[in-house]
This record gives structure tokens, sequence and C-alpha cells, in this order.
């Protein structure tokens, strides 16, 4: 299975629109948006694909949202939020949750997705692989990833461009 994983969309929906895009081409299955989506228009990039995300440090999530998300067919995020695909325990938050530290210390997950610092990352941490797809606003270049469960690969690519980030 192909993730692609994303961030930090500020708000920007047509980077939101292209990003998706490329995702697909890359042949992920599943999206994942690591928060500071801003805007319900981010929402309806999102909305008719396999996708959860979670809310950032600059979203406005009431009730408005909620009633929105019904409408658009997207589920109300948990922070953090905890799935298993493919065998693979993940964990998805913003990054400035308080929670967020105790997740790089938990031992049973596989994975830690986050957003918030607009800067791409992949590290391990106590075996634990923490990945950061950099950010679809105020960063340069505009960035996502995508992890393929299977093989444990990892790529960034510039969502302008497709070009892959040789890191």
């Amino acid at each position: 299975m192909r993730i692609g994983i994303m961030s930090d969309s500020h708000g920007d929906a047509a980077i939101t629109r292209r990003a998706v895009a490329l995702l697909g081409r890359e042949g992920a299955t599943k999206l994942i948006h690591c928060g500071d989506i801003c805007s319900e228009s981010v929402l309806d990039e999102l909305a008719g694909h396999d996708c959860v995300f979670v809310w950032g440090n600059c979203d406005q999530a009431g009730a408005s949202m909620r009633a929105y998300l019904r409408r658009v067919g997207l589920a109300w995020p948990d922070a953090p939020l905890r799935l298993t695909l493919d065998g693979k325990r993940i964990a998805v938050a913003h990054g400035h949750e308080w929670e967020f530290q105790s997740l790089l210390e938990d031992d049973s997950l596989d994975y830690v997705f986050h957003g918030h610092t607009h800067v791409m990352k992949d590290v391990r941490v106590n075996g634990c692989r923490v990945i950061n797809p950099g950010a679809l606003y105020r960063a340069t270049p505009h960035s996502v990833a995508v992890l393929d469960l299977d093989s444990d690969d990892l790529a960034f690519f510039v969502v302008e461009t497709g070009r892959v980030i040789e890191r």
C-alpha cells in the first residue's frame, strides 16, 4: 500500500488540488493530511478520496465544521489519530499537541506522521519512523511524501514539478 502524506495547506485549495493529483499519479491509495487545513475549500479537495486528517493549531474546528464534514463525507478526526494500515501501526498528529512527544516515545508505533514545522523530516526515534512531508504553504519547495508500507520506501516530491527531492 502506498500512502500520500501532506500537511499545512493553510487554506490554499489550488496547491492542495495539485498535491492530491501528484500523490494519485505516484500510486497513493490513501491520503493523510497532517493538519493546518484552514478552509472548507481544502477539505473539498480531500473529499471523495480515501483520506484521513488531523486538525492543526491554525484550524478552527467548531460545530459548523462538524456539519460541513458530514456533508462532504469526511470523518471528524481524533487527535492524535491512530490507525493500522497493512499491519503497520501509525499515529498522525500536527505536531503542536501536548501528546506529540509521547507518540515519539511509544514503542508500539511503526510510524508517526506530522506537520507543523513546514520542514521535511525522515528520522528514526526509538525504532519508530517519524515523517514530516514538509508543507504546502510557506515552504520552499512545497512538498509531499509517498510512503510504500510494503517496502518502507519513502520519497519526497516537489508539488509544482512532480520532481523527486533527493535527500
